[in-house]
């Protein structure tokens, strides 16, 4: 009788333990799913970030133009639960905002907001490089930098020999892509990723306001190639002060531009706004 009862007993433990693993199993496969999930919808929810960026850097989504979860999460076959948290991490960072009645829109940066963008950039930029000024770099970092300098001064030649006065559309993609590689590679010898993450940011939300940018011309191009030139060889020469001083100089002359351009756009704006609705701007054989 005592064999029986202990072989029961044995056998009951047998099947605690066995529904304890059973359990213990389950658990695991649901944390499994979780983090699988989980990663996926991390990956969507970048992919979205990206997405969004790419699309008010490209101009594709305008200043104050609604940003739609739906057609989001459909563009990328997710649901909207990481799109939604990718629109909340660009909330954060100030490129989105969010509103009462239309939901989550690109921001519409106003004038006070260029500045305090452009003074942030020099406050980097200028600590960036004369970090740079300070240490050894390689010369295939210097020659990138001379050969994005000429890529500017290229440009300047090429629209003098045009009948243009400024460049185009365009052209001034290419002059923005060759500025911004200049500027980034400096970030990059400077070896410090959250500066250069914090300029990027506020390079992409200046681009929400580049839709109102006129297209430079010949002087202005060799301004800034003059510029661009002068802090390379202060760099070269290991001249910090120097390579400081020429950035924030650099830095302020385009804030100026930007704060003069903005306030031309604001002004034709009031304009339009405040003219009778009555007014006609169609030609005679335009109607």
């Amino acid at each position: 009788m005592e064999g029986v009862v202990r072989a029961s007993v044995d056998i009951l433990s047998t099947v605690v333990y066995m529904l304890r693993a059973l359990d213990y199993t389950e658990i695991l496969v649901k944390r499994n799913r979780s983090a699988v999930s989980s990663r996926g919808d991390r990956s969507v929810r970048e992919r979205a970030y990206l997405l969004i960026q790419q699309k008010i850097a490209r101009g594709d989504l305008a200043p104050g133009s609604a940003v739609s979860e739906v057609a989001l999460a459909q563009e990328l076959g997710s649901s909207r639960t990481p799109i939604r948290e990718a629109l909340g991490q660009l909330v954060a960072e100030g490129l989105l905002d969010q509103t009462p009645n239309r939901g989550t829109v690109v921001v519409q940066l106003r004038r006070q907001d260029i500045i305090d963008l452009y003074e942030l950039r020099e406050a980097l930029e200028v600590y960036a490089v004369g970090k740079v000024a300070r240490q050894t770099n390689t010369p295939e970092d210097l020659q990138r930098l001379e050969t994005l300098a000429d890529q500017i001064l290229r440009m300047k030649n090429e629209l003098q020999k045009t009948p243009n006065s400024t460049l185009d559309e365009k052209q001034m993609s290419r002059f923005i892509a060759a500025d911004l590689g200049f500027h980034t590679l400096l970030l990059r010898m400077a070896a410090n990723a959250r500066i250069l993450k914090t300029v990027n940011e506020t390079r992409l939300l200046m681009r929400i306001f580049s839709i109102h940018r006129r297209g430079h011309n010949a002087a202005l191009l060799t301004k800034i190639h003059k510029d661009h030139h002068g802090i390379l060889e202060a760099i070269t020469e290991g001249n910090s002060a120097r390579a400081s001083e020429l950035m924030s100089s650099h830095i302020q002359q385009s804030q100026r531009e930007r704060v003069i351009e903005y306030d031309e756009w604001e002004h034709e704006s009031s304009m339009r706004d405040t003219l009778p609705v009555f007014v006609n701007f169609q030609g005679p054989n335009d109607a």
